[in-house]
């Protein structure tokens, strides 16, 4: 409803993610039911800013967090200037919203320790599924890829002479990452059993019957492995990517190479990292310093 295009003109022209797109459509649909249910004629041709503060504030009494109505907020901006570029719309109704004040909150990771004890002391099953679970938090820890790269991985998307793989960033980006030892000998393995399984694709990462891996499956495995290890609030595979990072930041590495490997658009989205790396070394101070 109310489309006008906007969905092929993400998918196609921005290349949005699959992920992305479902939150846009989701947050759009929202906001056209609320406006709906205030005026059953409503057009977002001649929508003003007005119903979208309404929709706002709704939203944030309701108990929506800022962080996830400002997403909400960038959404309609997107597809305003979408009709705006289609001359559907003389100006941008949401240039006069201002958006609610977030809390900064630094990224949540997982410790060395934490995750020395997951890779070194949990026992997986001994099957293909266990084989598969490890191989996948290990890809996750060791490359800082994303969930959605992960899922799209392919098996020839390995180098194995060179020990790197290549993955399909937002956007459609694509960028290579190397890998160490350890998981090249854990994707081997898992790769050889991989290839018992009876299958029609091509995808790295499958099923005991062969079917393509999806977001919900790898966020459950993540979840309860990591539950075993951390108490956490958070446990999910974007931890693990926030692991990555500040493990890396913390052993030495160069900010603009972790940006690299993040696959970031700018430095910017990395800078967060030397935040948290900062907050720990405030937190082992204040722990051993005698007059802290």
């Amino acid at each position: 409803m109310f489309d006008h295009g906007f969905s092929s003109y993400i998918a196609n022209e921005k290349r949005y993610s699959a992920h992305t797109l479902r939150a846009y459509e989701s947050d759009l649909q929202q906001f056209f039911d609320f406006a709906q249910s205030a005026d059953e004629n409503f057009n977002p041709l001649s929508g003003d800013h007005k119903i979208i503060r309404e929709w706002i504030v709704f939203l944030l009494d309701s108990g929506d967090k800022p962080r996830s109505v400002n997403r909400k907020i960038t959404t309609l901006h997107t597809y305003y200037k979408y009709l705006m570029r289609e001359g559907l719309v003389a100006e941008l109704p949401t240039k006069k919203i201002i958006k609610p004040k977030t809390e900064k909150n630094l990224p949540y990771f997982v410790d060395n320790k934490a995750m020395q004890e997951l890779f070194d002391c949990i026992e997986f099953p001994d099957d293909f599924e266990g084989l598969r679970d490890r191989t996948i938090l290990l890809s996750f820890y060791c490359t800082g890829m994303r969930l959605s790269e992960l899922c799209g991985l392919k098996t020839f998307d390995i180098d194995f002479y060179s020990n790197q793989l290549k993955v399909l960033g937002k956007r459609n980006k694509e960028r290579i990452i190397p890998f160490g030892v350890e998981l090249c000998g854990n994707l081997k393995t898992y790769i050889a059993e991989r290839n018992k399984i009876a299958t029609d694709n091509d995808f790295l990462f499958v099923t005991s019957k062969g079917e393509p891996i999806y977001d919900k499956l790898v966020y459950r495995l993540v979840n309860k492995y990591l539950g075993e290890v951390t108490t956490l609030d958070k446990k999910s595979p974007h931890v693990l990517r926030h692991t990555f990072a500040t493990h890396m930041l913390n052993n030495g590495a160069e900010i603009t190479a972790i940006k690299e490997l993040l696959g970031h658009a700018n430095l910017a989205a990395t800078q967060i990292y030397t935040h948290t790396t900062f907050e720990k070394l405030k937190e082992i101070y204040n722990q051993a310093h005698p007059r802290a």
